[in-house]
């Protein structure tokens, strides 16, 4: 038997199998050991990574809410922001290098001329408001070069607010605005100076919250607020004490950026925002003279809209109750989040035009204008001859149309093409059935001569089209099938019902 065992052990292959399986053991050993050493230091830095209560009290972090329900001035702030304002700090007390500056605005030095940037540097911009439209707005400005910004807003950062707010993140949730603002340009060009005004806006406060910063009156005034009454208290404030001020009027439930324009808040159409402020302005003596950006965008089917509060809302009271404040929305507004970035980078542009004084004319409405007139006298004459084709007086004839309702009609209902052929020249617009010509004008009234035409009676036609149109349906009394095949029919009374739904929105 010894012998047996000897000479097994002295046996090479067994000598290289029992050396393999060895080796097997402790290669298995090793990687148990690395995967359970491994698993032990997730464990650690899984546990340190979460806050000590004994070391953070939850009571030392609570902090009380001022009368407007929202965060103290100072929030804490982590040490990134700590070295972002203490180089803020320094920036704005002059220790910053000029020429790093300039380095920073090249691109605008360039485009505005060295004068055109050391105006802009010199302003002095107020933005009331910091939600979406003030954020992006304050942004571009501080990016471009403006160094003295005043930031006014009563309310904080919340989660639903981050699809639209230029510069906030999850760590600004429950901080003000205007804080939020502040610390995160600083991040960005250090030496703009911030007056942050954590404060509703009033008329009560208008005067202090609008006046001069150490001597300088504003340059310019951003209205961003989204409160009616707020609204309309700073833009009769800025007409009646000549102060510069550009309005930005409803963001929310648009969506189509080429439809954003700048124009007189006389002159804004389809936008509930503006005509509000328009009619409360008007009754306050403001009729024009204020510069805003709109969108001519209309509301319709499929579209976003406010959706009207559910029935258990007012069950649980006075709706009024419902708000943080007085006449604040109690409703969620439907915005797509690029849209207030469109309207505040609009603002931003024309502010920084309107400042370095570089040449600048807004001439989309002003063609399409010019044709909705047309149009409108063309549909003025159009009546005038079927009425004397009934055989009584036109003269002092009017007709319930307005330019406005022209290009709702020509552009939104029939985009800007006719029913007949699809043509986008020479457009006009004409009654599309035949009508009793004895009954097409209304006289019952003493001195006032006035169609009877409704909006949901016109079509638009190239003037050719039209001309055909007036003389063979409307006064030879032909029928639409004698005329027009049924696709036409068929489109034209498909964009006719289109007017109908529209009209609910109006």
């Amino acid at each position: 038997m010894a012998s047996w065992l000897s000479r097994t052990y002295s046996s090479h292959q067994v000598q290289l199998g029992a050396t393999a399986v060895i080796s097997g053991v402790v290669a298995v050993t090793a990687i148990l050991g690395f995967q359970h050493l491994r698993r032990q230091i997730q464990i650690e830095d899984l546990k340190s990574s979460i806050p000590n209560a004994e070391k953070h009290d939850v009571k030392e972090t609570q902090v009380k809410l001022n009368q407007y329900g929202v965060a103290p001035l100072k929030p804490t702030v982590g040490k990134e922001e700590e070295r972002s304002a203490a180089l803020a700090a320094r920036a704005q007390q002059g220790d910053y290098d000029d020429d790093l500056i300039l380095e920073q605005l090249a691109r605008n030095r360039v485009f505005l001329t060295d004068h055109g940037l050391s105006k802009l540097r010199s302003s002095f911009i107020i933005v009331v408001g910091c939600g979406g439209v003030g954020s992006h707005a304050t942004a571009a400005l501080a990016r471009s070069g403006v160094s003295k910004i005043r930031l006014i807003d009563f309310d904080q950062v919340t989660l639903s607010s981050l699809n639209r707010h230029a510069l906030a993140t999850l760590s600004d949730v429950g901080t003000p605005k205007v804080h939020c603002i502040r610390k995160r340009i600083e991040q960005i060009t250090p030496w703009v100076r911030f007056d942050c005004v954590n404060e509703l806006f009033n008329e009560s406060s208008a005067q202090r919250q609008l006046g001069p910063w150490d001597g300088q009156e504003p340059d310019y005034i951003i209205d961003a607020i989204d409160n009616i009454d707020s609204k309309v208290a700073l833009l009769n404030y800025c007409y009646k004490h000549s102060k510069r001020v550009i309005s930005s009027m409803g963001a929310g439930c648009k969506s189509d950026p080429t439809r954003v324009f700048i124009g007189d808040i006389s002159a804004s159409t389809e936008d509930p925002l503006s005509r509000t402020a328009r009619r409360r302005l008007r009754a306050l003596g403001v009729k024009e003279g204020l510069p805003v950006v709109f969108s001519t965008e209309k509301p319709g089917p499929g579209k976003a809209q406010l959706l009207p509060l559910p029935d258990e809302e007012f069950a649980k009271g006075s709706v009024n109750e419902l708000g943080v404040l007085p006449d604040f929305r109690v409703r969620i507004l439907p915005v797509l989040g690029t849209m207030p970035a469109v309207f505040g980078y609009i603002i931003a542009n024309h502010l920084i035009l309107e400042v370095t004084g570089y040449p600048h004319e807004y001439s989309q409405g002003k063609g399409r204008d010019k044709m909705y007139e047309g149009i409108l006298a063309s549909l003025q004459a159009h009546e005038e001859r079927l009425v004397k084709y009934s055989g009584k007086d036109f003269q002092g004839l009017k007709i319930p149309v307005t330019k406005d309702d022209v290009g709702y009609l020509v552009e939104e209902v029939f985009k800007g093409r006719s029913v007949v052929s699809g043509l986008s020249t020479r457009l006009t617009l004409v009654r599309w059935n035949g009508v009793a010509l004895k009954e097409i004008m209304d006289t019952r009234f003493e001195g006032q001569k006035y169609s009877r035409l409704k909006l949901t009676d016109l079509v638009c036609m190239t003037k050719e089209e039209a001309a055909l149109h007036e003389r063979e349906v409307l006064k030879d009394g032909k029928g639409l099938k004698e005329v027009y095949g049924l696709d036409v029919i068929r489109l034209a009374e498909r964009r006719l019902q289109e007017v109908v739904t529209y009209e609910q929105y109006r």
